[in-house]
């Protein structure tokens, strides 16, 4: 074997490494994200394999799931609507966190505030992996137990972004709580931004629009 193909087995196995990383943050949360970010345990490549994970099981828990607990018209099913779904919490809520941490003395970049989300994304995507087949064997009385691990999975995921934001900042439990609230509280306000923006985008290009097709108009009457 040589140098480069032993140099490319060692990369793949650490990337390996890494992504099975995310099984520990989920037990050991804050020493988990801690090595995860200051021992250089986690990586890019395995945040972003998590996160196109995250994806395809979202669209699969959505269409494969019975009908008994979520019933999805195909004919209005967008897949890519999903897609943004998945990815856009994921990169206002870096921006925003690294936007007011950066006020607060935080110590995480936006790459390290982004991976810390995509590993609090593994039980999740467990759980709705789970989901799926045990949709078609219990029964519609016993969708609590459906629903019970939906919370699960949601309060776990919850729970993983304080303990990641703890530990990649160095903040206390309390001040990480306070950034993830104003973090939410910003995407509204770049959200609600973004959709001013694009309502007027949209208005003045319908105005020139128009303007256009008026003259046009006028020039083939002339």
């Amino acid at each position: 074997m040589t140098a480069e193909a032993r140099t490319r087995s060692f990369d793949f196995k650490e990337y390996l490494r890494t992504l099975k990383f995310c099984l520990y943050t989920m037990r050991r949360p804050l020493d988990g994200f801690w090595d995860l970010i200051h021992e250089k345990r986690g990586s890019l490549a395995a945040a972003h394999t998590l996160v196109v994970i995250a994806i395809l099981v979202e669209i699969m828990w959505v269409v494969l799931t019975s009908f008994q607990f979520i019933t999805v018209n195909m004919e209005t099913f967008n897949a890519w609507w999903m897609v943004g779904m998945t990815v856009a919490p994921i990169l206002l809520f870096s921006v925003a966190n690294w936007c007011l941490t950066t006020l607060f003395d935080g110590k995480g970049r936006v790459s390290d505030i982004y991976m810390g989300y995509a590993y609090a994304l593994a039980p999740q995507i467990i759980i709705r992996a789970i989901q799926i087949p045990l949709s078609h064997v219990i029964t519609h009385s016993e969708g609590a137990i459906f629903w019970m691990l939906s919370a699960i999975g949601t309060g776990w995921f919850f729970l993983l972004i304080l303990c990641a934001m703890k530990e990649i900042h160095d903040y206390s439990f309390g001040k990480a709580v306070l950034t993830c609230l104003l973090s939410i509280l910003a995407i509204g306000i770049m959200v609600f931004i973004f959709v001013i923006f694009f309502a007027v985008v949209s208005d003045g290009v319908a105005y020139f629009v128009s303007i256009g097709q008026e003259v046009m108009l006028r020039v083939q009457r002339g």
